[in-house]
């Protein structure tokens, strides 16, 4: 990692995000003929894979010793490795429960997540650039075009956001964007959930059951639960303090790569959505994502303690 020089990726990565960003608010929303899809909820556009092939294309001329993968070229089988990986999603799709997005020890993962949205106009749009050193999530670009927010971070470096990017005077403000209050109970929390592409089988019961038991007044009473259709983002919004908890099981790598880092550096944490592994891969395919606050590891088992059941993806 010594040799790689991380600013000058991360600011690389912005400058890819912004480009992409053009392409995507002026392109036309159409699942058209882009690709197959499982059900009427797993939705690929064409616009996904134009912006992955114009990243990764980006990524590889500059940093060819990287690896990379993405959602739109993940195929079964392919796996993170110690390698420098890039990981990239453009998320113009449903982002949760889609194919993956990684890179090696320096891998990078592109692309574009929350298609879904994309595809109904709905602006909670983003490009999640990431890299991984090691299979550690080292470098994060999350960023939505449609309203020029960036959220950008670097391991061991802070996290920050951008906003209004485009403007002349774009003001720049670490993360979180308040001091971290105590995390005392999930029944003063605000939870993030995806309902995902997958809605059979265990996994999906698993969710339902839990989402039920969250809300419920003789289970967690949570404030809210919030599913906003991009994983990248929740991360985001759980680093900025607008989200305390986000639950998830399906996505992949280059869904969370990015956020995770911004994240962290934010002072929250990841750890498994099934109870008891405090530290998961980030290729494992299940996540808790808690903000920074004193309370942090007691919240978590307290949410472990209301999961109905355990998730089989990524086992």
């Amino acid at each position: 990692m010594a040799d790689i020089n991380l600013q000058e990726v991360h600011d690389f990565m912005i400058e890819i995000a912004r480009k992409v960003g053009e392409r995507i608010t002026s392109a036309t929303p159409s699942t058209g003929a882009a690709g197959s899809k499982k059900n009427s909820v797993d939705l690929v556009t064409e616009t996904d894979q134009a912006v992955e092939k114009i990243i990764s294309t980006s990524l590889r001329e500059r940093y060819p010793s990287f690896s990379f993968m993405g959602e739109e070229t993940y195929k079964p089988g392919d796996k993170l490795t110690d390698a420098p990986t890039c990981t990239s999603f453009p998320n113009t799709t449903q982002s949760p429960h889609r194919r993956p997005n990684v890179r090696s020890p320096a891998q990078g993962t592109p692309g574009k997540d929350g298609t879904t949205n994309f595809v109904h106009r709905n602006p909670y749009v983003a490009i999640s650039l990431g890299l991984a050193i090691r299979q550690i999530p080292t470098i994060g670009i999350v960023y939505n075009p449609f309203t020029q927010t960036l959220y950008s971070g670097i391991k061991g470096h802070g996290s920050y956001l951008t906003q209004h990017l485009l403007a002349p005077q774009a003001k720049k403000q670490p993360l979180p964007l308040h001091p971290a209050t105590p995390l005392d109970t999930l029944n003063t929390c605000l939870v993030a959930v995806e309902w995902g592409s997958d809605r059979s089988g265990n996994d999906f019961h698993v969710k339902s059951s839990t989402f039920a038991k969250l809300a419920a007044a003789d289970g967690g009473m949570v404030h809210g639960l919030r599913s906003f259709g991009s994983a990248a983002l929740n991360l985001c919004a759980v680093a900025a303090g607008e989200v305390d908890v986000y639950w998830e099981a399906g996505c992949w790598a280059w869904d969370v790569c990015a956020g995770w880092v911004v994240l962290g550096e934010a002072g929250g944490r990841v750890v498994d959505a099934n109870p008891g592994n405090w530290a998961p891969r980030v290729d494992e395919r299940r996540y808790l994502a808690v903000r920074g606050g004193e309370g942090q590891e007691g919240l978590i088992e307290e949410f472990w303690g209301l999961v109905e059941g355990r998730f089989e993806v990524g086992v």
